[in-house]
């Protein structure tokens, strides 16, 4: 076996050996199965915004604590009403959603957006 296909076999084996532990794993965090099922209210300040696919990611500043807040998809957060300009930093924002089981990673998935008032429901229907 020469040196290049030998690589090649080694690369493609490995890949079948990782593909489903990546997988499981990306699916289970763009799911819902990592979050407590119910639902907290988290009101701070946006420090950062990531927006695109898979869904957008804020930073958000609530009294001190740095929060992950997951928000839709770019036609999800469409669909609700928001625009990128929504997500600006330095907006005061309300978010309605499950957090992480793990307590440690402060991190939230919005199922509603409150901004000025006003709702964005990026899950019309949960709850």
């Amino acid at each position: 076996m020469t040196r290049s296909l030998r690589a090649a076999t080694l690369s493609l084996a490995a890949a079948l050996v990782l593909a489903p532990f990546l997988v499981s794993q990306a699916v289970a965090h763009h799911g819902w199965s990592w979050t407590t099922g119910g639902n907290i209210e988290l009101t701070g300040i946006v420090r950062e915004a990531r927006l695109g696919n898979p869904h957008g990611e804020l930073t958000v500043d609530a009294e001190g604590e740095i929060w992950t807040v997951e928000v839709g998809q770019p036609w999800r957060n469409e669909r609700a009403g928001l625009t990128d300009s929504h997500f600006a930093v330095g907006t005061e924002i309300t978010v309605i959603g499950e957090p992480s089981a793990d307590p440690a990673q402060k991190l939230l998935k919005a199922e509603v957006v409150v901004i000025a008032g006003k709702e964005y429901p990026l899950y019309p229907g949960r709850s």
